[in-house]
């Protein structure tokens, strides 16, 4: 049985359905990402696992037991705002131990689970500190510190990182990954921030219009996206439209309009003449000159349109013959080198047979 259940699970408000039928079970001990663009109703199921709110059908079961009745404050569920909700006139030391003070922890014993905490976060020095004099990421270690003293079973976190600079972000990101592994408590995290969510998470579930596009661990998400939303939300990918002419025989013949026939991996399940988009990601899109490529069975003549030098690579668009771009990413890894190619420049773009992915309509 999973920690966290959430069974047909569907919140309205008005006329609008903010979140969808909606099912997911996250494990003991997962950090497990809710992502999506805003209003795809991510941050709408947190409220919902906290108590501060009810869905309108559909049940969210803790260990097996319906939360329904169990009021917020009852429930062993804790959250971390973006804001960080700090109390202004109160010491950290004293925000963290708010939530001891409520549940009416002995002293003793709210004292040494302040002092582990304290630890935990890398905040006893700070202990006497009030949230005024202290940075934006030790503001945010302060806000999960609080979250975390009374080990609750399950963490929310609702973009807990969107108000640090891109830096701290980043540190900050480390820091939770350390946290969680060092407490086990299940982590649910909320962001729009794929990247974030990628390098955070066991599991992710994309979420558009209110429900659940997919469910998979970051490498299959990026890897072998299901539909077009997840492919295109998720990372940089390029997309032919594409028809199948040959779907088995241990290879799979796709045509795309203008270029001719491409190779990709196989999909079971699919008829010839079936309709989709063929997706592949910019790092597996190799760019030569004429002949350099030509050992790939997906192999096409283009011309540099653009190109963005990034420092540790380049990102080139180019032009194909019939009129499709496609981008190719280059590691700049020779020394002394910023750019191979230029605009205008003639080149050859082409793919493995098994890169890629056919998206079915």
């Amino acid at each position: 049985m999973s920690l966290l259940e959430l069974k047909n699970v569907t919140r309205r408000f008005g006329d609008f359905t903010a979140v969808d039928n909606v099912s997911l079970n996250i494990e003991a001990g997962e950090f497990f990402t809710l992502l999506g663009p805003s209003g795809c109703g991510k941050t709408t199921i947190l409220r919902m696992i906290a108590g501060f709110d009810l869905p309108d059908a559909g049940q969210i079961l803790l260990d097996g037991k319906d939360l329904a009745d169990t009021p917020p404050e009852q429930r062993p569920v804790r959250t971390v705002f973006q804001s960080y909700a700090l109390f202004p006139h109160m010491t950290v030391a004293q925000n963290i131990s708010f939530p001891l003070k409520m549940a009416r922890i002995p002293g003793k014993e709210a004292a040494k689970m302040l002092h582990e905490t304290l630890e935990l976060v890398h905040l006893a020095d700070k202990a006497d500190a009030y949230p005024h004099e202290l940075s934006g990421g030790q503001k945010q270690r302060v806000a999960l510190a609080r979250g975390l003293v009374n080990r609750p079973r399950v963490l929310l976190l609702d973009e807990p990182l969107g108000a640090l600079d891109a830096k701290l972000r980043e540190e900050m990101q480390v820091d939770l990954i350390n946290l969680q592994k060092e407490v086990g408590v299940t982590f649910v995290f909320v962001t729009h921030a794929q990247v974030e969510a990628l390098a955070l998470s066991h599991r992710i579930a994309v979420m558009r219009d209110g429900r659940v596009e997919q469910v998979d661990e970051p490498s299959r998400l990026y890897g072998s996206p299901q539909t077009r939303f997840v492919a295109d939300f998720i990372g940089h990918i390029n997309m032919l439209e594409a028809q199948v002419l040959e779907p088995a025989h241990g290879q799979f013949r796709l045509g795309v309009s203008g270029l001719g026939e491409i190779m990709t991996q196989p999909l079971h399940g699919v008829a010839v003449g079936s309709k989709g988009t063929f997706a592949i990601r910019p790092e597996q899109v190799r760019i030569g000159v004429h002949g350099e490529i030509q050992e790939l069975k997906n192999h096409f003549p283009g011309t540099v349109r653009h190109f963005l030098y990034r420092g540790d690579v380049t990102v080139y668009k180019v032009s194909l013959a019939n009129g499709a771009v496609i981008e190719a990413l280059l590691p700049n890894s020779a020394p002394g080198r910023a750019e191979l190619f230029r605009v205008g420049d003639a080149v050859n773009v082409g793919w493995r047979h098994d890169a890629g992915v056919f998206l079915h309509e």
